[in-house]
């Protein structure tokens, strides 16, 4: 059987860097960061106190404004990046075949705030939730309700895999097209956990940075005073396309979608093996599926959360994949700007590196003051200033809680 190619052909974003993929891409070559104090709710009693916020969200303008109610913030934010990507992508939805459009989309959590209130305001007295509680809450429906709202009958699901949900989705959603099954697909990640339930539980398992004298700082992947990474929200949203239908039809194309690869850790809850065996099998077998060789690589945007365990596990996984050539690699972790996503991290990290690839610019890697001695520092992680690199091939980590890996790899045209 021959596997059919896979480009990209619209893009969309509402994340802490900005509410479209022009004002993202402006802010994050230009290396701002995302992180300040928190606005959605009292912080001043909790350990940490700041956050990557999206900024100046306006969800009636994807939604009528009786439907805003009805839906959680991570599904509000899934509906403005997929708007976006639709309409970037030029599609005719009069003309395309709905049956052979589907939607795959990742979620690490769903609709968190929802939880939070409906159990927050229930008593014994008055024993009652919300009918819309389970709908919004659940962590398929924002995928669910994509394609609701354009009528895509083609195959739908949502992928929860903890951090690598939206890489998850992206790969099954690449498969699905070159197997045959689609010949469009929506896909990417959105999150909303900026709220006293996922602040709370994240500070308490000591998991994100505490540096509240300042947060724009406090992101600081491979840097010897990391303390944990900063929380973020948002979504990024793709087309997928079959390369025949969307050349026949003179589309823009962002790049190609090269290959996936999925692994497990098998370690720990939560820390990464410290070997890093997991990332390394998953960037082997990405590179693998792409029919690249690891020197064809170009540019690695990192998984690079700024936790004191996993920017030591990941760079010693790229020495063991690359050898030599990881030393000729430009690095970057995009999560010292935007925050951690969680479930959409995927999402908004590939859209960095296909427009790293598009604009042949390496975003920065932020907030870098101090080497650490157990990292290689002769790898370039293009510390706090972006650098112009002729870029062929970009490769995407995304590893999460649970020991879930997933690497995307994305190719010039």
């Amino acid at each position: 059987m021959e596997l059919r190619r896979v480009v990209i052909t619209g893009a969309g974003t509402i994340n802490p860097l900005g509410n479209s993929v022009a004002e993202f891409w402006e802010n994050l070559k230009n290396g701002v960061s995302g992180a300040a104090p928190i606005t959605r709710f009292d912080a001043s009693k909790h350990k940490t106190q700041f956050a990557c916020e999206v900024k100046n969200f306006d969800p009636s303008l994807y939604m009528d404004k009786k439907e805003v109610r009805k839906h959680d913030l991570y599904t509000q934010f899934a509906f403005g990046s997929t708007a976006q990507a639709i309409q970037d992508s030029g599609l005719d939805l009069e003309k395309i075949d709905h049956e052979r459009v589907g939607v795959i989309w990742g979620a690490g959590i769903g609709g968190l705030q929802t939880f939070f209130e409906e159990v927050r305001s229930y008593n014994e007295e008055n024993p009652r939730f919300s009918p819309f509680f389970i709908p919004k809450m659940i962590a398929n429906i924002a995928g669910g309700l994509i394609s609701i709202k354009y009528g895509f009958n083609g195959p739908n699901f949502t992928a929860v895999s903890a951090c690598a949900s939206a890489s998850h989705a992206m790969i099954e959603a690449f498969n699905m097209i070159r197997l045959g099954k689609a010949d469009i697909m929506i896909t990417g990640g959105s999150e909303a956990g900026i709220n006293e339930a996922g602040m709370t539980g994240f500070t308490s398992m000591k998991a994100v940075s505490t540096r509240n004298d300042d947060p724009k700082t406090a992101s600081r992947p491979f840097d010897l005073d990391r303390d944990g990474f900063v929380m973020g929200e948002g979504s990024a949203a793709f087309v997928f396309e079959d390369y025949e239908s969307a050349k026949k039809r003179g589309a823009k194309i962002y790049a190609e979608v090269g290959g996936g690869g999925m692994s497990a850790d098998a370690f720990h809850m939560t820390a990464p093996d410290p070997d890093g065996k997991g990332a390394r099998l998953v960037m082997k077998w990405a590179i693998e599926d792409a029919g690249l060789k690891p020197e064809d690589i170009d540019y690695v945007n990192v998984h690079g959360t700024s936790t004191p365990l996993g920017d030591i596990a990941e760079p010693k996984a790229i020495l063991q994949v690359f050898g030599e050539h990881a030393y000729k690699l430009s690095i970057s972790s995009t999560k010292s700007m935007t925050g951690h996503l969680l479930g959409a991290a995927g999402a908004i990290e590939a859209l960095a590196s296909v427009l790293a690839l598009q604009n042949n610019i390496i975003p920065p890697t932020i907030n870098h003051f101090t080497d650490d001695p157990e990292i290689d520092n002769k790898l370039d992680f293009t510390f706090n200033v972006a650098k112009e690199r002729n870029i062929k091939v970009a490769l995407s980590n995304t590893f999460g809680f649970g020991g879930h890996n997933a690497t995307m790899i994305f190719k010039k045209l």
